[in-house]
Order: C-alpha cells, then sequence, then structure tokens
C-alpha cells in the first residue's frame, strides 16, 4: 500500500538554505554583495582599460564605384577606374565598418597616411578642424 506524504511547507522558509545550512552540508556559500570586489578597470565608468587590446579594422576610402562585371574582366595594367569623389575631397575613415572620421592623404615618408579633419560622433554632430 502506499503511503502518501503531505507537500513540504515553504511557506515559513527561504526557498535558499541559510549559509550555516549550506555550509553543514557541503554546498558553496556565495559572497555576499559588501564582499564582492570588481576589477580595477571596470570600477570607474569612463575607463576603457579593458577594450585597449581588442583588435578593430580600420578602412581608409578614396571612393566608390558600382561597375559591372563585364567591365571588371576588361581591367588590366594602365586602366583606370573613376571613383566618385573628387579631387581634394575629404578621405573616409571606418573602424569595423562605421564611419568615424574623414580627413587628407598625406605621405609618411615612402608610405600613405590620413591626416584627420574632422571625427563623426555618433549622434549625427561633427567635430572637425578648419569648418
Amino acid at each position: 500500500m502506499s503511503s502518501v506524504r503531505p507537500a513540504p511547507d515553504l511557506t515559513a522558509r527561504s526557498a535558499l538554505p541559510l549559509a550555516d545550512e549550506r555550509a553543514g552540508h557541503g554546498l558553496p556559500i556565495s559572497a555576499t554583495p559588501a564582499e564582492v570586489s570588481r576589477p580595477p578597470a571596470l570600477r570607474g565608468v569612463d575607463s576603457l582599460g579593458f577594450v585597449m587590446d581588442v583588435p578593430v579594422d580600420v578602412t581608409v576610402e578614396l571612393g566608390r564605384r558600382s561597375v559591372k562585371i563585364a567591365d571588371i574582366l576588361r581591367l588590366g595594367p594602365g586602366s583606370v577606374l573613376e571613383l566618385d569623389k573628387a579631387n581634394g575631397e575629404p578621405l573616409d575613415l571606418y573602424v569595423n565598418d562605421r564611419l568615424i572620421a574623414r580627413g587628407e592623404a598625406v605621405i609618411v615618408g615612402e608610405r600613405y597616411g590620413i591626416r584627420l579633419t574632422e571625427v563623426v560622433i555618433d549622434d549625427g554632430s561633427r567635430r572637425g578642424g578648419g569648418e
């Protein structure tokens, strides 16, 4: 014959056992919020130290043009592909495919570079030099 046990009354006790009950049963004791310490890099709201080593892709765009595959196949040494930007227009600087600045081409030693003239802010406003 089967016996039916009454359901335990959980209203009088917390759903989680107290720390001393857990210690007696070999269960881990969690730290109280006062004991938890955040790493130094995360303490300040403005601190970005934890992301300084994250690599990003930086792209400088001279211009764009949409062409047909047939036109691409006709390209060869000496071919010129005109872009949509005029001479003297600022170059676009993208970080992870997001426009963040504009600037002008410069030569640094034997390499090309970009001198930033305008930084594009997320909210659509811009801050720049010389405007």
